[in-house]
This record gives C-alpha cells, structure tokens and sequence, in this order.
C-alpha cells in the first residue's frame, strides 16, 4: 500500500535543499507519494537543479515560513500560510496521511495539537526519540514536547512508547523504566515517585527506576521521563558523540603509525558513526497526536529525511495510533491505577 506524506520544505538548517534532496531519495527507494509543502518556486528551483523530475511529487504552496528561534505558538496562530500550519490542516482534512518536518519543533507540536487533538484517552503529546544501544534500541520519551508533567501523563508516555516498540520495532513485551538519579524507588522527586507507584501497578513490562547510563547500556527498551530533562539527555548525547569522535581522530592521526592505524580502522571506524549517526534513525514520532506526525532534528541530511518518511511509513502500515487508543484506555480505566491517581 501506498501513503501519500506531507513533507515541509521550509523547516532545517539545511531547507529547503538537503529536504528536497531527501524527498528525491525517499521517492526512489520508498516509492510512497510524498506532497512537497513549501514556497512553489523554491521546490522547482530545487528539482530543477537536481534534474528531478517535478511530476514525481505533489506541491502545495505554503509562501510562509516559521523560523526555528520563533516562539512556536505566536508564530502558528499568526503564520496560517506557513509549511507546518498547512501541513497540519492537510492532515486533519486527511489529504495526506502523515506529516514529516525538520523545522520548529515547538511549532510542530502547537501546530498538531491544535490542528489534530489529541488521540482518545490521552493527555498530553510526547516526543519519543530512538536513540543506539548495546543491544539495539533505546526509545525515550519525551524530548522536548512537555515539560511541566503530571503523573498521568509520565504514565501514559510509558504506555504509548512500549505500543510503538512493539508494534513498530517488533519486540513482544518491551520494557519500560522511569529515568532518575537512581535506582532506588525511594529516590526523586513527589512526582516520580508517584509515577513509579502508577507504572509498579500497572500491566506493563516495568523494571522500575534506570539511571542516564542505561539509555545506552540496552538495560531498558523504553525510558520515560519530562521533556525537559529528555531534551537535556539528547543534547548531552549529541555533544558527547561528536566530541569523542573528533578526539577519536586528533588522537589517531598523530603520528606516522597513528595515521597507519586509521587506515587500518576505516571500516570499523565508518561502522561506528553509522552506528551514532541519528540521520539511520530518521525522525521522532510525536506520539498522542491524532495523526502521524514525525519530527526530524533541525540538521537533518538527505539520509535523515529519507529515513523520517520511512519512520511515517512504518508507523501507517503497522496503524498505531487505534493501538494506542486501545491500550491507554485499558491500562488508564483499571481500578487500581484510578485509585494511585485519586489519592
């Protein structure tokens, strides 16, 4: 089966030329039909000096842009001609069936719920992001939609992320674990504390509280935590990353068996940034919207935004949000938990 998804053309530090770029590869490899949303003569310009041809995609015009410093809920409300604002409105009319940016993420999210709603049952919108691990994946959730949580809404991230990683990512009975300065249950804040009695009652896969350490370590499929602190953990990893690469390489290239070393490790050097690289990973889902809208990072490459549609994809093909829909509501009206929230 075929989708039809919405791409916004205006949104990136590299838009609209890495985009477009990563439409086209997303167009040969996928073979989905993809709407380019943007300013018209920018996407033809683009395709033009690709040698593209410009009958392979649909173009909606969207002559404004929501730059990424703009405070995203003014910039949406006063942008109504912008990529993202027109993206969403596509989507709720159902003119297209899922919705890739690497622009504002705060305006991504604004944009969707206002547009979208939320699905049955849920609270609040989270971003998960899929990030490597010694054993595969690690999925956290939420880096940077919501960052003043209340306990049903870490609760329900915790259930929507172990839907995605079995339903998308394909393990049965994934596991969830609550992010904190410790593993002890007696430690964190009133909130995460209450939030890990909700999950310790619940019919969940939960291994109690993990530590920042094992969003690599593979000890845990699926970390919840605000977005405050999730942003932090993905900036952190970011910076950390490029930073042991590029003193990976000053160390490596001093000197004349230094430089014959590299030559030596090339491959397994190349493995490892695929390995690190969040272009394989594509985009994060915004999971509780009512609608499939994925987030990319704002320095996306072609590769990423190849990789953002076929995240879109997977997630239409494999219907997540009615699964999400079913297992919010059944968790979230079991009398237990109804009675950790009342009290």
């Amino acid at each position: 089966m075929s989708y039809k998804i919405g791409l916004d053309i205006s949104g990136g530090d590299f838009a609209p030329s890495e985009i477009i770029k990563g439409a086209m590869l997303a167009r040969n490899q996928l073979h989905e039909d993809i709407v380019l949303i943007g300013v018209k003569e920018e996407i033809e310009r683009q395709l033009a000096l690709n040698k593209f041809p410009a009958s392979e995609f649909s173009v909606v015009h969207a002559p404004e842009k929501i730059e990424m410093a703009e405070p995203p809920a003014t910039s949406v409300r006063r942008k109504r001609n912008s990529s993202i604002t027109i993206a969403a409105q596509l989507l709720k009319e159902k003119k297209i069936d899922a919705f890739v940016s690497c622009g504002n993420t705060g305006a991504v999210v604004c944009a969707s719920t206002l547009k979208l709603g939320l699905i049955e049952g849920v609270e609040r919108p989270g971003i998960g992001l899929m990030m490597p691990s010694r054993t595969g994946i690690s999925l956290v959730i939420d880096v940077g939609a919501n960052i003043d949580c209340k306990p049903m809404h870490l609760f329900q991230y915790g259930i929507m992320a172990s839907v995605y990683y079995r339903a998308v990512l394909g393990k049965e009975n994934p596991t969830v674990g609550l992010l904190n300065i410790g593993e002890e249950a007696s430690k964190g804040s009133g909130l995460i504390k209450h939030v890990h009695k909700l999950f310790s009652s619940s019919s969940l896969n939960f291994i109690g509280n993990v530590e920042a350490k094992d969003i690599f370590s593979g000890k845990c499929d699926c970390i919840v935590c605000d977005g405050l602190i999730g942003n932090i953990a993905l900036k952190v990893a970011e910076g950390s990353a490029e930073a042991i690469g590029r003193f990976l390489i000053e160390t490596m290239t001093k000197g004349f068996l230094g430089k014959i070393g590299i030559l030596l490790a090339k491959n397994n050097l190349r493995k490892f940034k695929r390995f690190m690289d969040y272009a394989e990973y594509g985009g994060a889902p915004l999971l509780g919207i009512d609608g499939i809208v994925i987030i990319g990072h704002g320095r996306s490459n072609a590769l990423a935004v190849k990789n953002a549609i076929r995240v879109a994809c997977n997630e239409l093909s494999h219907d997540l949000n009615a699964r999400i829909k079913r297992r919010v509501n059944e968790i979230c009206q079991d009398s237990g938990i109804r009675q950790i929230l009342a009290g």
